[in-house]
């Protein structure tokens, strides 16, 4: 027996005489990628979150002087289903998205930090709408993604240039005594991962840590312990950024607050899970680094920033944890 996907249908008719609700609802209709059957007959993939926020997008259209109902039936055949779901074709917005990357690609070099991390948080806003929409994914989608990756890559070696490749080693435990008055190197023109590996070394490994700006990985004194390049002391190991190696070598990984910077660092750093910190700092980190004179009042500037939001971090947790005891 053919088991065929079952659509929500948002039958309406939209106020006639209050144009502005009929233009916030119509976007809204669009927005969430809703086809159009015929005019005022809407239709998605059913799944519950979507078939309620389609149930109260009725009652507002109800309450402003229109009508709606919001059914649930399944494709009648497979030939039916294939109609159904070619209304969903986002080759279009992918195709379209890609050129706007093509473009994007070629005006990257000479732009500043703040104009760089503004693009691509735009681009990646436009990227992240049409993902959002994309219910029945297929071969245009991995290619919009490739196309987005190749060019977040290529942003990050402008903004970040010599980005290490991840180690395939295991994460040694090490002793916060045995690091004491170091000097430390990474690569100058800090950006995430370095400026709050930096920060992360001198509050809580090593507190007279000295710090130098490398020009290159290659001139890493022999008696510097580097971070965050290739062939570093400490540097990505797996899916783990140069800031999560170093908590997890020297035993910080029980410190919640230090984990949610963590994860911030990361999703900065080689994307994933988003954090809703994380595009203030991304932007705070630009514009400071747009100002400072060198990396060392770089590291200065963004280490206030980076004891703020630990003790912020900090303050929550123990707020939450106190809550669920109560």
């Amino acid at each position: 027996m053919n088991t065929f996907l079952t659509w929500s249908l948002l039958v309406l008719t939209l106020p006639t005489e209050n144009a502005t609700a009929r233009m916030r609802f119509w976007r809204a209709l669009k927005a969430k990628g809703c086809a159009v059957l015929r005019d005022g007959i809407y239709l998605l993939p059913y799944t519950a979150e979507r078939e309620a926020m389609l149930r109260e997008l009725a009652t507002g259209i109800a309450d402003s002087g229109g009508t709606a109902h919001l059914l649930r039936a399944p494709s009648i055949d497979a030939a039916q289903e294939a109609e159904f779901r070619a209304m969903f074709d986002r080759a279009d917005e992918y195709a379209g998205f890609i050129r706007v990357l093509a473009d994007a690609h070629k005006a990257v070099a000479g732009q500043s930090a703040t104009d760089l991390t503004k693009l691509l948080r735009r681009l990646r806003k436009d990227y992240e709408v049409i993902v959002a929409i994309d219910y029945f994914p297929d071969e245009s989608a991995t290619r919009a993604e490739v196309a987005w990756q190749d060019f977040v890559a290529h942003v990050d070696t402008v903004l970040s240039p010599g980005e290490p490749h991840p180690a395939d080693s295991a994460i040694r435990s090490l002793s916060v005594a045995d690091y004491q008055d170091r000097t430390w190197a990474t690569r100058r023109r800090l950006w995430v991962d370095r400026v709050a590996s930096a920060w992360l070394i001198r509050r809580f490994i090593d507190r007279n840590a000295r710090f130098i700006w490398l020009t290159s990985p290659d001139s890493c004194p022999a008696d510097a312990l580097g971070f965050d390049f290739d062939g570093a002391a400490f540097t990505h190991v797996g899916e783990r950024v140069t800031f999560e190696v170093l908590l997890a070598s020297f035993g910080l990984g029980n410190d919640p607050a230090l984990l949610r910077l963590g994860a911030m660092v990361h999703a900065l750093d080689v994307g994933g899970a988003p954090v809703p910190e994380a595009i203030g700092f991304e932007a705070i980190m630009a514009g400071a680094r747009e100002r400072a004179a060198d990396d060392d009042q770089l590291l200065d500037d963004m280490s206030r920033v980076l004891d703020s939001m630990y003790t912020h971090f900090a303050a929550s947790e123990k707020n939450s944890d106190k809550a669920s005891r109560s």
